[in-house]
């Protein structure tokens, strides 16, 4: 092919002396064979998509990835215009394998092997006939069949090379055709209308979802914006099919919300705004006013008070803010910096394999609540199922000497306990206690009154308690087993994202949330290992009232050390101090909002090793803030000696390193298979992107006969190592999520890959 141009590889050191091209790095580009005539400046690419320049992955050495690639093949358009026909025409190029390039409808070279940095490669002098002065079309079509990809192409003089910028990113995140049912139905008016905090109920409190609207500034803009780019459909993030804005947030812009709410300044009550989570750093104005976080009122140069972290609750007492006449201005400004220190979990500014579609701002539900000043503000309640206790701490906004705490437990309509007292702790024992678990989710009532010293109640909320105790035991042949209630039980549940093709991290309802705890206890799983991702509050309260036990991961994000596995000598990463604070901050504030689920039986603070840092440090602490459950500090990451398990990630089917066992290393660790499996089946028309290489571990089977003996094999595996000590297993994953195809059930849940009846006869053979 070289015949078609003479030309070589040269470096950037030409002479200066006429005006650099103009760089353009917006092309319209397709993974999908095009037509003949595609390379034509009169072919119509008005159905391809937009993208900026590069294309390819990130990883690749190099490069300067705006669009990312995976597929085999890729084909692109993009139009120059020229004030002059270059004196000497190249092309500063970084290709893949097989790379064909055609400015205006001719084939300018044709290039084979692949590049890991940018080249500048003359053209034949014969090809400036194709080169003309105005609009000149480039066509570039590249193949890559193994390793790192990456393509760019511009026209240059090979005169006056330009130095490249840095790749621009589009604004619009990867838009799929794909919807569960429940995001169908979404409305303004029934987007997630739930009381959000189940173990700590009061009547009186506003749902604050629906339209609000939006707008994007640069970062550096301090004062909310005099204009509004339209509504948002709060709480789904910015990214979301159901924000109805599919907008990316840039760590160089602030995203502002604004909405209107009812409410008067009073002594009492006071008047709380909440947040479930919104992601990452978060002002809350009211009526123009910054009002601080509370517990965290942290106040930056600029004087706003700001509350850093994407996963969790919190709230402010707007009271002192509000106006006279009752109608008041809320807004909220955020910041994310995705890919920086903080902690992101699957997010990611490149879509790619494991990693998804970054989210911003709002994503849980944002709601208002009148609380008496003399009233109360958290419940932590612990329970111990040999002697019947249901333990419960309470604080309170303010209290006065002479006030009195009284807590009722029922079982149903019957008391079954009560308690009253100047003591901020109460612990109460029934009876003949019914004890949670998996087969029997038993859950006591629980009322809380706060009395003034008249005896009147300034305050009452409700909340609920399920009986149960989580340790381990070693069996007859000397294997740590997990034990629920004093009985040894073998955890068995899915790796589960939480991810949807319609609200990316946020569930499109309750009841789409609720579908999918209810099919995984259906298919014969007792267990679900959270991965890396903090749910709404209500998750953790189906699981409570369905009988499902939870693994519960922090969410991730920083620096990683090198990973070795179970393997001895493991290392940690280097994290400052200030990052290691914030993620302490964040660890604490996870088992905080959750500690009261009976569903939740081990915390995790490390998935692999993702920002695994001062592992024993971590799992020190996390085992003294925690000691009612098991900690399994590094699932499927470097192992140290600390906490109760030791877990193996393995694909695609489940084995254990049990000849690392040196010197016993293991010995006092529960043995557990924190993944395996990730047995990937795509089904047609049911595809995040079809045109993407979507995949699964140990490859794609030729059909669903196929799919199904591998699943199969994979749990006769797991059985058999139970036999071996291993006490726990999770399978990769509940469902497929984006280009990642290896769920039991299709992204957006319309198919079941093996329906849940047969499922759960098929993991039988795990409790036998």
């Amino acid at each position: 092919m070289r015949s078609l141009a003479s030309l070589f590889l040269v470096s950037f050191a030409f002479p200066s002396a006429t005006a650099a091209l103009p760089i353009v790095d917006e092309w319209r580009y397709t993974f999908r064979k095009p037509a003949g005539g595609w390379e034509q400046t009169g072919f119509n690419d008005s159905a391809w998509k937009n993208g900026f320049g590069g294309f390819g992955i990130p990883s690749t050495p190099g490069s300067r990835v705006g669009t990312h690639w995976a597929t085999k093949n890729i084909w692109l358009r993009k139009t120059v215009h020229l004030e002059n026909v270059p004196a000497k025409p190249a092309l500063l190029i970084h290709h893949d394998e097989s790379t064909e390039v055609f400015i205006n409808g001719r084939q300018v070279v044709a290039l084979k092997g692949y590049t890991t940095r940018f080249k500048v490669v003359l053209l034949d002098p014969a090809t400036t006939k194709a080169i003309k002065k105005g609009s000149n079309l480039i066509a570039v079509h590249c193949n890559q069949t193994v390793g790192g990809q990456f393509i760019d192409v511009h026209l240059v003089d090979a005169n006056n090379v330009p130095k490249l910028p840095k790749a621009k990113r589009g604004t619009k995140p990867f838009i799929t055709d794909l919807i569960t049912k429940w995001g169908a139905e979404v409305t303004p008016e029934n987007a997630w209308t739930e009381y959000p905090r189940p173990q700590l109920r009061r009547d009186n409190w506003m749902n604050l979802n629906g339209e609000w609207d939006f707008a994007i500034t640069p970062a550096r803009q301090k004062k909310a914006p005099k204009k509004w780019a339209g509504k948002i459909l709060v709480p789904f993030s910015l990214e979301s099919k159901l924000s109805r804005v599919q907008r990316l947030l840039d760590a160089s812009e602030a995203l502002w919300y604004r909405r209107k709410f009812s409410a008067r300044p009073a002594a009492s009550p006071r008047t709380i705004l909440h947040f479930e989570a919104v992601d990452y750093r978060t002002a809350v104005f009211v009526n123009g006013k910054s009002i601080p976080i509370k517990r965290e009122a942290k106040v930056f140069e600029d004087g706003v008070h700001y509350h850093l972290g994407g996963n969790t609750p919190f709230w402010v007492d707007a009271t002192e803010a509000l106006r006279e006449d009752g109608e008041n201005e809320l807004i909220v400004r955020v910041e994310d910096d995705t890919e920086a220190w903080q902690l992101r979990g699957k997010q990611t500014l490149n879509p790619r394999g494991i990693w998804y579609t970054q989210v911003s701002g709002i994503w849980q539900t944002v709601w208002l609540e009148q609380v008496p000043l003399r009233g109360l503000r958290d419940l932590q309640i612990a329970t111990d199922a040999r002697s019947g206790s249901i333990t419960v701490k309470t604080r309170s906004i303010f209290r006065a000497p002479g006030d009195e705490i009284e807590v009722i437990v029922r079982d149903g309509s019957r008391e079954v306990a009560r308690s009253r007292g100047r003591d901020s702790e109460f612990r109460l024992v029934v009876k003949n206690a019914k004890l949670w678990s998996p087969a029997s989710p038993h859950l006591y009532d629980i009322e809380v009154t706060q009395f003034d010293e008249d005896g009147d109640a300034s305050d009452q909320v409700m909340s609920y308690a399920g009986i149960r105790t989580v340790a381990k035991a070693k069996d007859a042949n000397g294997h740590w087993r997990f034990t629920l209630n004093g009985k040894p039980i073998f955890h068995w549940g899915p790796l589960d994202q939480g991810w949807w093709p319609d609200g990316l991290l946020t569930p499109p309802s309750d009841e789409a949330m609720l579908f999918e705890i209810k099919w995984l206890k259906e298919a014969g799983f007792n267990m679900i290992r959270k991965h890396i991702k903090v749910e709404p509050r209500r998750y953790y309260h189906h699981c409570d009232r369905l009988g499902m036990m939870v693994w519960q991961d922090h969410v991730s994000g920083g620096q990683k050390p090198k990973w070795t596995r179970l393997q001895p000598d493991p290392q940690d990463a280097k994290w400052p101090a200030r990052e290691h604070q914030q993620f302490m901050l964040e660890l604490d504030r996870m088992i905080t909002a959750l500690e009261s689920h009976p569903s939740i039986v081990s915390w995790v603070p490390f998935n692999e090793a993702w920002g695994q840092h001062r592992t024993v440090e971590v799992g020190k602490w996390t085992v003294k803030r925690d000691p009612s459950r098991l900690i399994n500090v590094a699932s499927g990451g470097n192992f140290w000696p600390v906490g109760d398990i030791v877990d193996e990630h393995r694909y695609p089917h489940p084995g254990f390193p049990f000849d690392l066992n040196q010197n016993g290393r293991f010995d006092n660790f529960i043995k557990v298979m924190g993944e395996f499996g990730g047995h990937g089946y795509p089904v047609k028309g049911h595809l995040w992107d079809a045109d993407r290489r979507n995949w699964g571990y140990g490859g794609l089977p030729q059909n669903a006969a196929e799919y199904k003996k591998r699943y199969l094999t994979s749990i006769k595996m797991l059985k058999d190592l139970i036999g071996k000590g291993i006490a726990g297993g999770v399978y990769t994953q509940t469902t497929d999520v984006e280009g990642e195809i290896n769920g039991l059930m299709t992204y957006d849940r319309k198919v079941i890959k093996i329906p849940a009846k047969e499922l759960a006869k098929i993991h039988r053979q795990l409790f036998q």
